[in-house]
């Protein structure tokens, strides 16, 4: 009896460029895999004959096409092709072009889908960040005062003195700078306003724009949580290709489902445009779409690090086998992205807060079919596919979007560690450690030092930032603790009408919310004395002109000169 014969397996090489284009053989009528041979020595080969400078290739799959076993690799090339029948097209382009490739390079594409996200991240290693922040000689500053618009949203000499003479250490809460402007006494904490994440992301979109006079430029979705900094890029020639709740804009610059017909702005991009990833980072979905359409992911990836933290901190628990618990809010769009990103390493179900942990603590050890379906009704949209609770609770840990409250995640990583030693006898089932700690320093450090202003006697507090900001919403709910109706969530200065009447935000969870009027006080006599706080994409010049607003409530003759109190500061 004869054996079959297994057929020789053949090495193919895929060439990618930084816009995440492929790099094809064409001879007029047919496109063909480029880079392949019999050994892996003969597809490097013709690779280093292509473009002499490239990544080393690195594995990523083996497909049978035709029953000849292919094993494909994954390269980056920099330089122009070195022969003219080698060239560089979109996997749409290719998608569109059926007729034209030849069957191993079909079938090739048919496998790529798995491993789009990880292209344009090719030359980093796995403990690499996409972009880490830069060391404040670096920044750049003069982006917030190219004109009188971003001079007045961006600079503050009040903020700047005070940021100069409490922050010794970027990490750590200092005491809170108290300025004295006679009638009205203004506490503010040492840590307040922009992260070194939203420094980063706003100064990348700046630049871009400054870069690229002729090209289209896009963000995802909104850059940061303020609406006075996305309108002021917006009004520099940037688009948003949808909500931060991930909903298409058309072309015409209504949501997609206003205008129907009207193609999305998603549908008109082309290699050509230039789309930035906010610092929230963006869902693998999200980023395949633009590998797919030959969009530069990499150069424009303004993923803050911190949140890139978490990811493979869940990466790392995934391959420990243990399911992640995502502390998060569904609708925001780093849990979002946090849990795409998770969702290829390990089983992951996404909770709210401490309620939410409980009821899945309650769930942990059953096997029936009924406590299947009651985490089914209850985690709804909000897990991995195919999660069962049987298999995948018996070992967990715990990550975070990291602009939610410490003592929140940390409750829900207490509970969970009883649940399991109640049930299992074994808290070492909930993994975690000080060095997988996800949550963000710089969000931590502006609690801490707002808590500390809070030891102060006040009459008032104003928590400023977008409405949709997490974490501005976290700190607005420390001040409401101290406060009650005394603490205020606000945009900016225009929302304080009147010592009578303050426009303050309440958030009723999901993404939405309500403005409700509430009075400041009914007399501006006596020194008052006020917290005033920034979320970590508030710019620092609406914290002055909140503080010029308050100081507009008083006789001129009670308050003391801006001079006079930046002297106070040394400033």
């Amino acid at each position: 009896m004869s054996l079959a014969v297994e057929p020789p397996t053949r090495f193919a090489i895929l060439a990618f460029n930084a816009g995440n284009q492929l790099a094809v053989r064409s001879d007029g009528r047919r496109l063909d895999v480029a880079f392949q041979g019999a050994t892996p020595a003969e597809a490097t080969a013709a690779l280093a004959a292509g473009f002499a400078r490239h990544l080393p290739p690195a594995e990523f799959f083996t497909a049978a096409l035709d029953g000849t076993p292919y094993t494909t690799s994954f390269t980056q090339v920099s330089d122009p092709p070195a022969t003219a029948d080698l060239v560089f097209l979109s996997l749409d382009a290719l998608a569109a072009r059926t007729a034209e490739l030849t069957q191993t390079l079909a079938g090739l594409l048919r496998e790529l889908d798995p491993y789009l996200v990880e292209i344009p991240y090719l030359h980093l290693g796995e403990n690499d960040f996409i972009y880490k922040f830069r060391p404040a000689q670096e920044r750049n500053v003069a982006i917030y005062g190219q004109d009188a618009l971003a001079g007045a949203l961006y600079q503050s000499q009040l903020c700047s003195a005070i940021k100069a003479l409490a922050r010794q250490h970027e990490r750590s809460a200092a005491a809170p700078v108290v300025l004295d402007f006679g009638a009205v006494q203004y506490v503010i904490p040492s840590h307040f306003g922009f992260c070194l994440g939203v420094k980063n992301a706003i100064e990348r979109a700046y630049e871009t724009l400054a870069e690229n006079p002729g090209r289209r430029v896009f963000m995802l979705s909104e850059l940061i949580h303020n609406p006075f900094v996305n309108e002021d890029l917006l009004r520099r020639g940037l688009r948003y290709l949808q909500t931060d709740k991930g909903e298409p804009y058309a072309s015409d610059g209504r949501l997609a489902r206003e205008a129907p017909g009207e193609p999305t702005l998603w549908d008109t991009l082309t290699p050509d445009d230039i789309v930035i990833i906010p610092a929230f980072g963006a869902t693998d979905e999200d980023k395949r779409r633009l590998v797919r359409k030959g969009i530069a992911v990499y150069h424009y990836d303004a993923t803050c690090m911190l949140v890139e933290k978490v990811w493979k901190a869940a990466r790392a628990y995934g391959r420990e086998g243990y399911t992640v618990i995502i502390h998060g809010k569904r609708e925001h769009e780093e849990t979002k992205a946090t849990f795409s990103n998770t969702r290829r390493w390990a089983p992951a179900v996404i909770v709210r807060n401490l309620d939410e942990a409980r009821q899945l603590g309650e769930l942990v050890g059953h096997t029936d079919a009924a406590t299947q379906a009651r985490f089914d009704e209850l985690f709804a949209g909000r897990h991995t596919p195919g999660f069962s609770v049987a298999h995948h609770l018996g070992r967990v840990a715990v990550v975070n979007q990291t602009t939610l409250l410490m003592n929140e995640t940390l409750g829900i990583l207490d509970h969970l560690r009883a649940v399991y030693r109640n049930r299992f006898g074994d808290e070492t089932r909930v993994g975690g450690s000080a060095k997988r700690d996800t949550l963000c320093y710089a969000t931590q450090v502006n609690q801490d030092a707002l808590s500390r202003a809070l030891a102060e006697p006040l009459d008032a507090a104003f928590v400023i930032g977008g409405r949709n900001s997490s974490n501005t919403y976290q700190l607005f709910r420390l001040c409401e603790l101290k406060l009650g109706p005394k603490a205020f969530f606000i945009q900016s200065e225009s929302s304080i009408r009147s010592p009578a009447e303050v426009a303050h935000y309440v958030y009723v969870g999901s993404g939405a919310g309500r403005l409700e009027t509430r009075p400041l006080w009914s007399d501006a006599t006596g020194p008052k004395r006020v917290l005033i706080t920034g979320g970590a994409s508030c710019p620092d010049g609406i914290i002055q002109q909140v503080i010029t607003r308050i100081n507009g409530f008083f006789p001129a003759d009670k308050l003391r000169r801006m001079e006079d109190v930046l002297h106070d500061l040394g400033g």
